[in-house]
């Protein structure tokens, strides 16, 4: 299995209404809206770095309102 957390930036005032979208995508465990340098974090668990890619790319840029994301994958088990 594959831990990943995805940090995501998102136009003024819309973190609230992204997060809903985010937390239906299949590969999401946990989203939620933070403060600081990005607005929602979203927790990912998936089969294969590809799907976590897929998540961050189609899934999260995929949805109006998001204008940066950035990746992590955990290297722990």
């Amino acid at each position: 299995m594959v831990h990943a957390y995805i940090m995501v930036k998102t136009g003024a005032g819309v973190s609230e209404s992204l997060l809903a979208p985010i937390r239906e995508l299949e590969t999401v465990s946990e989203a939620h809206v933070v403060a600081g340098a990005y607005d929602i974090i979203a927790e990912v668990v998936a089969e294969e770095v590809y799907e976590v890619l897929r998540t961050a790319s189609s899934g999260i840029q995929g949805l109006d309102g998001v204008t940066d994301t950035k990746t992590y994958i955990s290297m722990e088990d």
